[in-house]
């Protein structure tokens, strides 16, 4: 249990890091665009400013540690219960809201604050009352399951996505988060790894799930991250990838919490949600500064960083 935890721990600064820095090159390649006039008819970033945005060198930094991270919570799914698994990781939002106030010049009000630390308080609640994780043995039309919701979440969420433009940015942290909430089942479920065989692995339709899901979750993720507040779009993230794969692992794979902790589970797991959502509800829209603000030291720091 103890080093799942580390793990999940260790993940979560690594997506933690990573968003930030991948928001930083975001935002750098869309204000370019956006300056050039290259941007969708509905206000959205161009394929151009995503294709760009992946090509700065904060966004690669970002996706090396995302990868890190993804090595790290895939173990981590495979020592603890989703539930657990997946909210720890999804702390990652306490890293991104700590790290953003220095990258991206954004302060966090003291609502914020408070959300962030009934999350870290929540964390301690599951971590408490977690129990062994389940099996993840299920039955291979399981899998052919994931992978068809996984390709209607990731090509049909892009499809919207890309209409609603601007307004998209909640709807796309939350399409991302579950893409990668995908993720963390098809991880659990996957033949061929305990022990390994290469031929159950490559036949097993979770694999291919796996490679849909994050790859429509990573590129959904850098949407959200270009038109919207950073802290907003990871928050709608957090809430995509723990409330579902979380249900998912109870009631299908055999996740439990210690005996007679059940209770304190539920409420760790409502109050890590909920925090959360909180952050998404308070953080002010980071484009839209106060009237009369000097924009000035905000410019020259992103100067300095890019």
């Amino acid at each position: 249990m103890l080093i799942g935890l580390l793990t999940a721990v260790a993940a979560s600064i690594c997506y933690g890091t990573g968003s930030v820095l991948q928001a930083v090159g975001s935002r750098k390649s869309a204000r370019r665009e956006a300056a050039a006039g290259l941007t969708t008819q509905h206000g959205g970033p161009s394929l151009s400013s995503t294709a760009k945005a992946a090509m700065t060198w904060e966004f690669i930094v970002g996706t090396v540690l995302d990868f890190v991270g993804f090595g790290l919570g895939a173990l981590a799914a495979r020592m603890l219960p989703l539930f657990l698994s997946q909210t720890v990781i999804s702390a990652n939002l306490v890293i991104t809201a700590v790290l953003s106030v220095r990258l991206l010049g954004i302060r966090l009000t003291r609502a914020e604050w408070t959300s962030i630390g009934v999350v870290c308080s929540a964390l301690v609640l599951l971590a408490t009352a977690a129990g062994p994780e389940g099996s993840g043995h299920t039955p291979i039309a399981t899998h052919w399951w994931l992978l068809a919701v996984s390709l209607l979440l990731m090509v049909g969420g892009t499809v919207v996505v890309r209409l609603l433009g601007a307004r998209a940015a909640i709807l796309a942290g939350l399409l991302s988060g579950l893409g990668f909430g995908a993720l963390g089942v098809g991880v659990r479920v996957l033949n061929g790894i305990d022990p390994f065989d290469l031929g159950a692995l490559l036949a097993d339709p979770a694999l291919y799930a796996i490679l849909v899901a994050g790859v429509g979750g990573m590129y959904l993720h850098t949407v959200a991250l270009q038109i919207g507040s950073v802290n907003g779009a990871t928050a709608a993230l957090v809430v995509g990838e723990t409330v579902l794969p979380g249900m998912i692992g109870v009631l299908w794979l055999g996740d439990a919490s210690r005996p007679g902790f059940a209770w304190l589970a539920v409420v760790g797991f409502v109050l890590a949600v909920a925090g959360a959502v909180a952050v998404a509800w308070f953080g002010a829209p980071e484009s839209e500064p106060a009237p009369g603000a000097d924009e000035a030291p905000r410019e020259r720091e992103l100067a300095r960083i890019g």
